[in-house]
Parts: structure tokens; C-alpha cells; sequence
């Protein structure tokens, strides 16, 4: 008869044991998660009407999402979960190409920045820009290389 009483009490302190919360007294080191694209200030300020699909993959980088349904419009990404605080930031950018692939306007939370902006941070998180509106004189410039290099100079020593 003693048993299943014990067994009972038991039993009944263990599933209160379950629900309990245990008090964290040392934290452990969470890190931050981060995923997506990053896309700067500067990236975003090259980008100007008229670029090839290539030299905006260049620029940004390869998209998130490239839609087959839309072929003429690249998702751009990012998602950042803090390790210690557990907030979560996102961004997202879109950028769209006209029937010739050439880019034609932006979308989201980056917004291009004229040559006087040098904050970098806009005041609206989601906006579309028309790149017609800005100046077209400025073009994204491969610079020429400096020399052969390292390897060059060797081929050039050896005879080819």
C-alpha cells in the first residue's frame, strides 16, 4: 500500500520537475547568425541606369532569389539574428531590368545615394528609386591592372 503512494508522489514531483524553469546563472556564448547578402552604401551608390545584368551581378553580387516568373527582377536578401539579445534584422533589395536586361529601377530598404550623401543610412526603410533621376556621367570604372604581377613577371623572365 506504501508503494503506489510513493510511486504516485513520484511521479507527480517528476512531471512538476518537467514544467519548472531552472534559473540561468551562467549564459552561454550564443553567436550571431547571418544570412543573405550584404549589400553597403557604396555597392548600391555604383549602380546606375542602363548596367548589364553582369555588371550588377559584379557590383552586388549573385541575388537570393532569381524568379523564373520574373525574369527581369533580382531579389536581394538579408537576414541577421543577434546571438546574445535574440533581435532579428532584415533587409531586402530588388533590383529591375527592362525587356533588354538592362537595369532599370531599385526597390527596398538601401536606397542609392547621390554624390552629397555621406550618411549612408536613409530615414525610409522601403522605397523604390527610379535611376533615370540620377546623373549618368558617373560609370562603374574597372581599374586598369598595375603591371604583370607576380606571375607575370616570371613568364615574362622565363621567355613567354
Amino acid at each position: 500500500m506504501i508503494f503506489p503512494r510513493f510511486a504516485l508522489a513520484v511521479a507527480a514531483l517528476a512531471t512538476l520537475a518537467a514544467c519548472s524553469s531552472v534559473p540561468r546563472i551562467f549564459n552561454e556564448y550564443r553567436i550571431d547568425v547571418q544570412q543573405g547578402n550584404v549589400l553597403s552604401q557604396d555597392m548600391v551608390s555604383q549602380l546606375r541606369p542602363g548596367l548589364s545584368k553582369d555588371q550588377v551581378r559584379f557590383i552586388l553580387g549573385t541575388p537570393v532569389l532569381m524568379d523564373m516568373f520574373h525574369g527581369n527582377r533580382w531579389d536581394y536578401f538579408y537576414w541577421l539574428k543577434k546571438g546574445n539579445s535574440g533581435e532579428v534584422e532584415t533587409r531586402r533589395f530588388t533590383v529591375f531590368f527592362d525587356a533588354d536586361g538592362r537595369l532599370q529601377r531599385v526597390a527596398g530598404d538601401v536606397a542609392a545615394a547621390d554624390a552629397s550623401d555621406s550618411t549612408g543610412v536613409t530615414e525610409v526603410r522601403n522605397r523604390e528609386i527610379d535611376l533615370g533621376s540620377l546623373p549618368a556621367d558617373a560609370t562603374v570604372e574597372i581599374p586598369p591592372p598595375e603591371g604583370r604581377g607576380f606571375f607575370g613577371g616570371i613568364m615574362d623572365s622565363i621567355g613567354f
